[in-house]
């Protein structure tokens, strides 16, 4: 019987910040929430896709949150 492949998802979303010195978006209610990927490929290249998509615009930022690491903090590589 195959093992499944350990779960390590990742969350993908951007926003415009207020300032490009910090991590504050001028409208969280308008946060690109884009998706929970299975995994750190899978989610890189989405979020590659969106940050390159929005190039133009230098206040957008898109960011990805290693989900598997919040959920299971005591795993090996979680810090």
């Amino acid at each position: 019987m195959a093992t499944a492949k350990k779960q390590l998802p990742h969350l993908v979303f951007g926003g415009e910040l207020v300032d490009l010195e910090r991590s504050e978006f001028v409208d969280l209610a308008k946060l690109d929430l884009v998706g929970v990927y299975p995994n750190y490929d899978s989610a890189r290249a989405v979020w590659k896709a969106k940050a390159q998509a929005t190039v133009d615009n230098a206040h957008m930022r898109y960011y990805m949150v290693h989900l598997h690491r919040l959920l299971d903090p005591e795993a090996p590589g979680s810090r």
